[in-house]
């Protein structure tokens, strides 16, 4: 199944952190992946993400296998050193993109229109596995079907069938030795489909597993209530990944619940908008009210941008829309984001994470600085 394992180090209540041992390194979980759709994470480079303390990266089969495309990828040695990374990758196998592009599905796989160039394009659940081998990741994901929320029963139900058929042409497919392929459990906020999705695809053989079809137009309760449906149906000691979730409660909310692993763009894309998270909650760079402010973004935060460059400077830099501005909030945002988790890790290994958790709301609701 692959030479990738998961160890638990400690819990307090649900929540738990441990270490993922992979081929290119360890990753200490709970674990953020930053999003690195096109082998890039949007506006830095490999040495930020390194400073920022990025353990793992998320890189997208759809995206890579359009352009440049796998086998170009696997002529130059493989994604980790196309991309300069010398840590673990996971690759998502694209069930998401194609779900955002309007696709045909049918039992063979679905079918789409590339966003490059128009061109018609197929994805099998064997192409997939086929393309993430040649991409080299550590940790590649089975191709599933996501549905927009909310929608029919019936629908959710048909498509988690189909996830779970596709599941196993996945693990037939799959051969590289050095790569672990991780299932993906669907189902929608139906605790019940949840469930069955769970532990059928548990019961395939996985060495771990993804939680998809969330994050695309559910509740923040609707979710929470789903993935607890997943997680008493998936065994204890393999690694849970939320894909797609990426804000601070939202993070915590799942953390609490027992998730491991988690990817999302809103660190990258909020910093694009000129928004900066913070333990205060987001701040928005362009407000008047920064435009004579000499202080860092937040004057706790260890970053290279909090170090060296004021709001001032900063809202500055987003009203002329200097690239710069791009890369120096991303820095920030990063790192914002996995020091939350890091401090969830922390937490719970020092069985203290409800007050974490109770620390980190009261900041936020105590509004900006």
């Amino acid at each position: 199944m692959g030479s990738v394992t998961w160890t638990l180090a400690a819990r307090d209540g649900s929540a738990r952190t441990g270490r993922l041992d992979t081929p290119h390194g360890q990753v200490r979980t709970p674990a953020f992946m930053p999003v690195g759709t096109r082998a890039a994470v949007k506006a830095v480079d490999t040495r930020d993400l390194v400073e920022a303390g990025a353990g793992i990266v998320l890189a997208n089969t759809y995206h890579l296998m359009l352009r440049p495309g796998s086998t170009m990828i696997a002529e130059r040695g493989g994604l980790h050193r196309f991309m300069g990374w010398e840590g673990p990758i996971l690759t998502d196998s694209g069930g998401f993109q194609i779900f955002s592009l309007g696709p045909t599905i049918d039992e063979d796989g679905a079918r789409f229109k590339s966003v490059y160039d128009g061109a018609n394009v197929g994805l099998t659940p064997e192409a997939a596995v086929k393309i993430q081998e040649e991409l080299g990741s550590d940790i590649a994901m089975a191709l599933d079907v996501c549905v927009g929320l909310p929608a029919p029963r019936e629908l959710v139900e048909s498509e988690m069938e189909r996830t779970l058929r596709w599941a196993e042409r996945c693990l037939e497919a799959h051969s590289r030795a050095d790569q672990t392929l991780l299932g993906i459990v669907q189902g929608g906020v139906d605790p019940d489909l949840r469930s069955k999705s769970a532990a059928q695809t548990a019961a395939l053989g996985f060495t771990g597993f993804g939680i998809g079809g969330l994050s695309v137009g559910e509740t923040a309760g609707e979710r929470q209530v789903a993935l607890e449906a997943s997680f008493q149906e998936l065994p204890g000691d393999k690694p849970r990944y939320v894909m797609g979730l990426g804000d601070t409660q939202g993070l915590l909310d799942a953390i609490a619940r027992g998730a491991d692993m988690f990817d999302c763009v809103i660190p990258t894309r909020l910093a694009r908008h000129g928004k900066a998270l913070t333990r205060y909650g987001d701040m928005n760079l362009r407000n008047a009210g920064f435009e004579a402010d000499d202080r860092p973004i937040d004057e706790e935060c260890p970053c290279r941008t909090c170090a060296v460059h004021s709001r001032a400077y900063l809202r500055h830099l987003v009203r002329v829309k200097e690239l710069s501005a791009h890369r120096l909030l991303t820095i920030h945002n990063l790192r914002y984001t996995l020091d939350l988790i890091a401090g969830a890790a922390d937490a719970i290994e020092g069985g203290r994470f409800t007050q974490y958790l109770e620390g980190v709301a009261r900041a936020r609701s105590g509004g900006s600085s």
